[in-house]
C-alpha cells in the first residue's frame, strides 16, 4: 500500500489559453482503464478483498480508514491518494462518510504523477 497526495498544494499553476487554475495530475494509461466513484455513507465499508488489479483510490471529500493486509488502519482525508498493486488485500471504512474514485488498469504508476505523502 502506497500513499500519494492530488491537494491543491501539489498541483501546477495553469496560464495557457488565459486560464487560472490549478491542475493536480493524477495518472496516465494507454491500456484499458475503469474508473469509477463510490459513495461511502456513515460508517460505510468496502469489505476486505484482494485487487483484482492495480488500483488507485481517490478521497475526493470526507474521512475515513484504510488498511493492507496487517489490521492496521490509516486514516484518508480529501487530497489523499492510496495504491494497492494487484493481489493486495485491502479495506475502506469510514465512519462520517466519503467520496472516492476509483481508477483500476494494468498500467498504474502514480508515482508518475504525484508526489509521496509524508
Amino acid at each position: 500500500m502506497e500513499f500519494y497526495k492530488f491537494n491543491k498544494d501539489s498541483g501546477k499553476a495553469i496560464s495557457k489559453f488565459n486560464s487560472d487554475f490549478i491542475m493536480s495530475r493524477i495518472i496516465q494509461t494507454e491500456m484499458v482503464t475503469h474508473i469509477g466513484c463510490m459513495h461511502l455513507e456513515e460508517n460505510g465499508v468496502i469489505g476486505y478483498h484482494q485487487a483484482v488489479t492495480p488500483q488507485l483510490l481517490l478521497i475526493m471529500n470526507g474521512e475515513g480508514y484504510v488498511r493492507g493486509e496487517p489490521e492496521e488502519y490509516f486514516k484518508v482525508q480529501s487530497g489523499d491518494a492510496v495504491f494497492w498493486k494487484k493481489d493486495q488485500w485491502h479495506e475502506t471504512k469510514t465512519d462520517k462518510g466519503l467520496t472516492a474514485i476509483v481508477i483500476e488498469s494494468e498500467e498504474l504508476n502514480p508515482s508518475s504523477f504525484m508526489p509521496m505523502k509524508k
